[in-house]
């Protein structure tokens, strides 16, 4: 008996119930410093990768190619933080918790778009591929209206959006000639599907969002380090050898 209410001590200390089906889960005071503390932390070393990419482009494409990704790096690990410190200290202001829950999943198209930009800019593509560098931002304008619309009411169905948003291009990237990269990125995705589990357990795994959190950072930085090494790195390299 006594093990039984130590137990359930514990797990009402650092977990919430599962949330209703259409509700948000709640999370406990450790949680939310979780959540926080696990993004917020990484939007200085975003904004430094952002700098870094834009000091090793050599011309105006690869710049804003840079800028495109890393504002994409940044916004995500920024307004996840914003969000979730809104969620943990201020949860009487619920129209603008309300808010920013909504631009946090809006801004995860972005990023996915931004992550798949400078493949699609710096790799040489056939006709039709070519076409797939601006259909991610359509894709990512669509995941938007779908948030305004309808945030919150089909969980899935917006989990099932952001998996096809990830792996619709990825067959584009896969089908180049130049192949550098390509295991990078497959254990970046790879990663982010794992996370995903985690994701979906909330109130079932204790810190499963902010476990979610590093899951997300870790193929961030995978996917951060083959761009830096294969699309920016070796083609100033190459230059400077000639």
């Amino acid at each position: 008996m006594c093990r039984n209410t130590f137990k359930e001590v514990v797990i009402n200390k650092f977990m919430n119930r599962r949330a209703a089906a259409n509700c948000r889960y709640q999370p406990t005071c450790y949680e939310h410093a979780a959540n926080c503390y696990t993004h917020a932390l990484l939007i200085m070393p975003a904004f430094v990768g952002m700098a870094l990419l834009h000091r090793l482009s050599d011309t105006g494409w690869e710049r804003i190619t840079a800028w495109v990704y890393g504002m994409g790096l940044c916004a995500l690990f920024l307004v996840s933080t914003v969000f979730h410190i809104i969620t943990w200290k201020r949860s009487h202001m619920r129209s603008v918790e309300h808010c920013f829950h909504m631009c946090d999943r809006v801004v995860i198209y972005f990023f996915i778009a931004a992550s798949y930009t400078p493949w699609l800019n710096l790799r040489e593509l056939g006709p039709l591929a070519a076409h797939m560098r601006w259909f991610v931002w359509l894709m990512a304008a669509a995941g938007t209206i779908y948030v305004f619309n309808y945030h919150e009411k089909y969980k899935l169905v917006e989990l099932a959006f952001y998996l096809t948003m990830g792996f619709f291009p990825a067959s584009v990237i896969a089908s180049m000639s130049n192949t550098e990269g390509l295991h990078e990125l497959a254990c970046g995705g790879l990663i982010y599907c794992l996370g995903v589990f985690f994701f979906k357990s909330d109130g079932i795994i204790p810190f499963a969002h902010a476990i979610w959190h590093v899951f997300v950072a870790l193929a961030a930085a995978v996917h951060y380090y083959a761009i830096w090494k294969y699309l920016y790195k070796i083609p100033r390299v190459a230059v400077q050898e000639l």
